[in-house]
């Protein structure tokens, strides 16, 4: 019994150096970053591209946010993904507020079977990219958009090594609930790991146009599930790298429930399993921090039933110092990210300390969601994504098996699987 309880502190010792060191690292990265403005004789031409469909909560934002970049020469390229589509009205009267002449609003014309719509989208986007147009960007409809946005995506790609750049999302949701607290938990981690492992967001991204051909990626998106995932394993044969944006933390404030969470962070985890190389790293992180904290609250359990009041004691102190490190950690990553979302202007008064308390309970929930989650990616043939069904042979094995396009009151059924 000493053997396998030094065991256990040793497993807990050896988890809160790891994942401290980690976190620290990424939390010194985000505290060192220094913009750079980038020159406007500097800032290569480039197209956004925004794919949507259905009206989503913050679409308006976005897009008056998007119009409104400070950057020399861009176009906006909206891909909807049907003319009756709700989101179509919505991005009509932004163009007709804004006053901007550099959008162009279209309908996905041929969605393929063999991939996913936005995968679809974004081959149309490409097939139609002007050869004076240095830089492909895209953004989600949840991302709000600062004015140096899109500079700062320029100013990372000038590095002739970087092949990609991208931001990442930060939830600060304007209701604290159980679910977008251990959506905010589960995301906290995932911000880490991303940085880590160099998985790219689709949400803040841009990649080099000369790029695309190079890597063949119009290729791989025709049979793909997702875009963005898929390039770090993409670029490295190229000696190009995917190159994260400290100051493109993008604050998300969408409110989500349970059910909807568990689906998101099951795709999410899917798309990892297909198409990154660390996804076996990921995989064994979320087993094995299960499993320690799973294994070590049933032994509490036994021992406090067995009347072992000097084990249970350990253990507990034990797991109190595993959650101790976790609770320090998650505050110097929401520091860290208030940091550079108030440099924005952005209001960061969120979470306040009853917010700050209730994380005690969320994080073990987290954790067992994150299993469930996990355990549904190792496994899932069938993904429901915004309304649309779809059959996961494998990597590029992708076929579209239901589709119809959104109209008035169906948006809010595809909604539940958005987020």
């Amino acid at each position: 019994m000493d053997t396998l309880f030094w065991t256990f502190w040793a497993v807990v010792a050896l988890s809160i150096v790891s994942q401290s060191a980690i976190t620290l690292l990424f939390t010194r990265v985000l505290a060192t970053w220094r913009r750079v403005p980038l020159p406007d004789d500097q800032c290569p031409s480039a197209t956004i591209v925004l794919c949507l469909r259905g009206g989503d909560p913050f679409l308006s934002e976005c897009l008056t946010a998007v119009l409104n970049l400070d950057y020399p020469d861009y176009e906006l390229l909206v891909i909807v993904d049907h003319p009756d589509d709700p989101a179509w009205l919505q991005v009509e009267q932004a163009v007709a507020e804004q006053g901007a002449t550099n959008v162009r609003i279209q309908a996905l014309k041929e969605p393929l079977t063999t991939c996913s719509l936005k995968c679809s989208s974004l081959l149309q986007a490409v097939d139609q990219l002007d050869e004076s147009r240095k830089i492909l960007a895209q953004l989600d409809a949840d991302t709000i958009a600062h004015p140096s946005w899109l500079r700062e995506l320029a100013a990372a790609l000038a590095d002739p090594c970087v092949g990609a750049a991208t931001g990442n999302r930060w939830y600060m949701p304007e209701r604290v609930s159980a679910a977008t607290l251990v959506r905010y938990l589960w995301n906290a981690a995932a911000v880490v790991q991303m940085y880590s492992y160099r998985i790219a967001w689709g949400g803040a991204m841009a990649i080099k146009t000369s790029v695309l051909r190079e890597a063949s990626l119009p290729d791989r998106w025709s049979r793909a599930f997702c875009e963005d995932t898929m390039l770090m394993g993409v670029l490295r044969p190229l000696g190009l790298q995917v190159a994260f944006v400290p100051s493109l933390l993008m604050v998300n404030r969408e409110t989500c429930d349970m059910y909807g969470f568990y689906r998101w962070c099951s795709r999410q985890l899917l798309t990892a399993r297909l198409y990154h190389p660390y996804w076996g790293l990921v995989a064994f992180h979320g087993v094995y921090t299960t499993v320690l904290n799973v294994a070590a609250t049933a032994w509490l359990a036994v021992a406090l039933w067995g009347e072992q009041y000097s084990l249970a004691g350990g253990i507990a102190a034990g797991l109190a110092a595993y959650q101790l490190m976790n609770m320090t950690m998650l505050a110097l990553l929401e520091a860290s990210a208030r940091r550079i979302a108030k440099d924005r202007g952005e209001s960061v008064d969120w979470l306040g300390w009853r917010g700050a308390l209730h994380t005690l309970w969320a994080i073990p929930l987290t954790q067992l969601i994150y299993a469930a989650s996990l355990f549904s990616a190792c496994f899932t043939r069938h993904v429901e994504w915004r309304g649309v069904t779809y059959h996961i042979g494998g990597p590029w094995q992708i076929k579209l098996l239901k589709y119809e396009p959104l109209q008035g009151e169906s948006q809010s059924d595809a909604r539940q699987n958005s987020l």
